[in-house]
């Protein structure tokens, strides 16, 4: 049967579908047709991934995915058998995304015959709706066909090699056209994909929905598309109506409270407040919203597509680099990975008491206990960086009650530091996996060859990365203010001091290389000899106050000589070195949120005009990735390139390289929350000119905050 459609006014419900200055996300390893024109939708625990006409072909890494497992890998919409062709795609929202599409030629029908629009949302539910306009001077039948399928694989196996389901996959439709759905069983996992139209396909071939359509000129026609899923008990997702519209008008939905909260930006320079927007509008993008004892918390996942989830090492440093513009992911990420923290010793999982995780998912092959992911406690930083992220969130609130609520957590995890962290009893903390599945390099520097010798060799393990110990060294320290503040415990305040600076004086012993014009090793190995490479880990050394001031000069100068700097930021690994690879993944890179660990370093030692020309690098970096810095980008010297060169499979937005300008604009202000007192130092770069942020979070009040040059002011906001 043939659905006839006669003359209508084509309405447009979505003003502005296509938001010009919203980017397009990118992922890892993608294929050409998921390039800078794919959009990705997500909310929750949710994602869409299509390509720029909104088309998942079979066999990409493309597809809706909601708690780690994907329920479409098939969604392609044809018009006579024919994919359409791509005119324009972009978000809208977070969670919504609109492509407009039209025709190719066909036989009997010339090209643009059609006009297509593809509005999509996600929600607690795929929502799609599908309009098509007829320019034709006749009417003119035309098959629309929307062919779906679902291989359910888990999230791991996108990328890699997926195993066939096919046989344990039924499939069933209703009768009148309307719902096709596919269903899955393997042992006790279970889960289902429907897909829900209205109004009803005129028929159903296999797992193709198809509509006969004859369409006048000027007529219009659309269905309306629902792909439903459930949503884990602890596990939030906000109600929506419309495509990027918020539920019950604009009260007091998750949106509009994000933005009603976060400060504002101003400055001369509209390039700084162009990254602002748009970093908000990310972190908005990668709150995952979960619910512990009966109440929502708020902190962020760590990147999309692929990592749309909770880590420990990701979600507390892009917390800590937020925290002086809003206090809400900190709180978040405090309280939901203290809940998680590790219980008892499981070699498969490396988790040990005390322990914070290193990633969490729930697709099959993690519930069936093939991947150790239920949580995966593989990352020798997270505990420590806990802590710190402990102390800054009291600093800038003054939340002593919360503080104390989480005082058993704060002692297992300086009782996991000197227990278990420091495998040896040397003093220091060191990784080595025990799980058949484990990371090998359980620092932020992940990768298989991330931590090498200055000739390329790889070390031996157990490995004491530099950097660890720094974070150590600060969190005994914090963990001293809060014993002698909240916690009331002054003989922990002085044990912990007193380790502190024994650990301080260990360390620039142990690690301190005099060659080279003097710098610190990445790490010690298994046999305890130095690993000689010079890295950007030298910055977080600054960051987190363990470098003598005696030595602080020489790694000011490592990190900002040639060898290390591109001109658009610090590199992962000296040029000088014999790995160094400028898009080889942690051994040449330039990353944002190293470059912001390290520039708030240099700022935290007194140097501040070599922490602006990071930060500056950095901003002008942004301006050719719209406003949105990568998760890394190659590091091929700014001398033979007037762009950033991209780095291939950068994840964007990655969370701590989109709150990475917040922390740069935080040193560039000195700005500091101390005993309940805000506190600006501000050397402002002249290319940035004024800078004002209204509307800061601290200690319970609002202030404002202005700055030009070397001079500021910090005012409460009036109303």
């Amino acid at each position: 049967m043939t659905e006839t459609v006669r003359r209508a006014t084509p309405a447009d419900p979505f003003p502005g579908a296509v938001d010009e200055g919203l980017p397009s996300p990118t992922g890892r390893s993608l294929p050409p047709e998921f390039g800078p024109g794919a959009i990705a939708v997500l909310e929750g625990v949710s994602f869409m991934y299509s390509d720029a006409a909104g088309d998942v072909p079979s066999g990409s890494i493309g597809g809706l995915v909601h708690a780690d497992t994907r329920l479409l890998s098939t969604w392609v919409l044809t018009v006579n058998g024919v994919r359409l062709l791509p005119l324009r795609s972009g978000s809208v929202e977070h969670y919504s995304a609109a492509f407009f599409v039209t025709n190719p030629e066909l036989p009997g029908i010339p090209a643009n015959e059609f006009g297509v629009r593809r509005l999509r949302s996600v929600d607690s539910q795929l929502r799609e709706r599908v309009e098509v306009w007829c320019f034709a001077r006749e009417p003119e039948r035309i098959e629309v066909r929307l062919s779906a399928g679902s291989d359910f694989a888990d999230l791991f196996e996108i990328k890699d090699v997926i195993r066939d389901r096919s046989a344990e996959i039924t499939r069933s439709h209703a009768a009148d056209g309307s719902e096709l759905v596919f269903s899955y069983r393997h042992d006790a996992f279970v889960a289902q994909t429907r897909v829900q139209v209205s109004p009803p396909a005129t028929r159903i071939d296999g797992d193709e929905l198809v509509w006969e359509l004859e369409l006048a000129d000027d007529a219009t026609w659309s269905v309306d598309i629902s792909v439903p899923f459930e949503i884990g008990s602890n596990w939030v997702v906000p109600a929506r109506s419309g495509f990027g519209e918020a539920a019950g008008g604009p009260a007091d939905d998750a949106t509009t409270r994000w933005f009603a909260e976060i400060p504002s930006l101003q400055s001369d320079s509209d390039l700084l407040c162009h990254i602002g927007d748009q970093t908000a509008r990310d972190l908005l993008a990668l709150r995952v919203q979960m619910r512990l004892d009966d109440h929502s918390l708020i902190l962020p996942a760590a990147g999309l597509p692929w990592f749309l989830t909770v880590f420990g090492r990701d979600t507390l440093i892009t917390a800590y680099q937020t925290v002086c513009f809003g206090q809400q992911l900190a709180r978040g990420a405090l309280l939901e990975l203290a809940s998680l923290q590790g219980k008892e010793c499981n070699d498969f999982k490396d988790e040990e008491p005390g322990k914070i995780l290193h990633e969490i998912r729930q697709g099959e092959l993690t519930r069936l206990g093939l991947k150790p992911h239920s949580p995966y406690y593989g990352t020798a930083d997270a505990t420590m960086l806990w802590l710190i992220l402990l102390s800054e969130y009291w600093r800038w609130t003054g939340d002593s009650a919360l503080v104390r609520r989480l005082a058993a957590n704060a002692r297992a995890a300086l009782e996991w530091i000197d227990r278990y962290g420091d495998l040896d009893g040397d003093g220091y903390v060191e990784y080595q996996t025990r799980s058949s599945q484990g990371l090998g390099n359980q620092c932020w520097r992940d990768s298989w060859d991330g931590v090498q010798f200055s000739d390329s060799r790889l070390p031996y393990l157990p490995l004491a990365t530099c950097e660890l110990q720094g974070y150590v060294y600060d969190a005994k320290l914090r963990m001293a203010e809060l014993a002698d503040g909240p916690l009331g415990d002054p003989p922990l305040a002085v044990r912990l001091r007193t380790e502190a600076a024994d650990l301080k004086d260990r360390f620039n012993r142990d690690y301190w290389i005099d060659e080279r014009g003097g710098y610190y090793a990445i790490a010690l190995d298994g046999d305890k000899q130095r690993v000689d490479s010079v890295t950007s880990n030298m910055g977080h050394l600054l960051w987190s106050g363990i470098v003598s001031d005696d030595r602080a000069d020489a790694v000011a100068k490592q990190l900002m000589s040639d060898a290390m700097f591109s001109g658009w930021g610090v590199r992962t690994l000296s040029t000088q070195d014999r790995g160094f690879n400028p898009i080889g993944y942690h051994v040449g890179t330039v990353w944002p949120h190293d470059n912001s660990l390290i520039a708030f370093g240099l700022s935290r030692y007194g140097y501040r005009e070599e922490a602006n020309r990071i930060a500056l690098a950095q901003i002008e970096a942004a301006s050719f990735t719209n406003f949105r810095l990568p998760e890394a980008f190659s590091g091929y010297s700014r001398s033979i390139s007037r762009f950033p060169v991209p780095y291939p499979t950068a994840c964007s937005p990655q969370a701590w390289a989109t709150a990475a300008p917040l922390l740069l604009l935080r040193a560039m202000l000195g700005l500091e929350a101390r005993d309940g007192t805000l506190t600006l130092d501000p050397v402002v770069p002249q290319e940035i000119g004024r800078v004002a942020v209204t509307g800061i979070l601290a200690f319970g009040s609002r202030w404002n905050v202005e700055a030009v040059g070397r001079a500021g002011t910090v005012l409460p906001k009036t109303r």
